[in-house]
């Protein structure tokens, strides 16, 4: 409104207050409705999405520190199968007490290898158990991250549709939805 009293409406003023007051347009009603839904089941998957790729890159991180840890054991057992291989020598070259002495760091070393190889086997172990939940806890991502797609996608159909009034543009929203939907579900269930 002006200041003198005089308003002028524009192109789309009529629209908007025939809408506001309760405008008989079933269609777009309908179809936001529609898209309001959907985009709130898509910012649900999308959160999900997030959440699985996030335990994917958690439980990635966790092998590489598994795998750090384990070639760090295989580093120790091999330095001990050095002193090993010395004392080895050591002991072909010695007689009485020394020997005696050598012969028993041998049989040390061939202990403590034995230790620091089972400690290796079981970080190695641990690595390609958290690798393994990466990788499922990825294909679940995939999932959430095509439900949303999807679901995008009937978000952008129905606007199409909303637009241009063509009802049958409605069955590309239902059919992409419909898929979006149960391939979240999928990745709900982790099937």
């Amino acid at each position: 409104m002006s200041e003198h009293g005089f308003h002028v409406h524009g192109p789309h003023d009529h629209a908007v207050e025939h809408a506001a007051h309760g405008g008989d347009d079933g269609f777009a009603s309908k179809v936001a409705v529609l898209t309001a839904v959907l985009s709130t089941v898509g910012a649900l998957f999308s959160y999900e999405g997030g959440h699985t790729q996030n335990g994917a890159l958690l439980f990635k991180n966790e092998a590489a520190i598994q795998k750090t840890a384990a070639a760090n054991q295989w580093s120790y057992y091999q330095a001990k199968g050095n002193k090993q291989n010395l004392a080895e020598v050591a002991l072909s070259l010695t007689t009485g007490a020394e020997r005696a002495k050598y012969a028993a760091a041998v049989e040390r070393y061939k202990q403590e290898k034995a230790e620091i190889k089972a400690a290796a086997e079981k970080l190695e172990a641990a690595a390609q158990e958290a690798d393994h939940e990466s990788e499922a806890e990825m294909r679940v991502h995939g999932r959430w991250a095509l439900a949303t797609t999807l679901l995008q996608i009937s978000i952008a159909l129905s606007a199409i549709a909303l637009l241009t009034r063509k009802t049958w543009l409605l069955l590309g929203v239902y059919g992409a939805s419909g898929v979006g939907c149960v391939i979240g579900a999928t990745a709900f269930f982790a099937l």
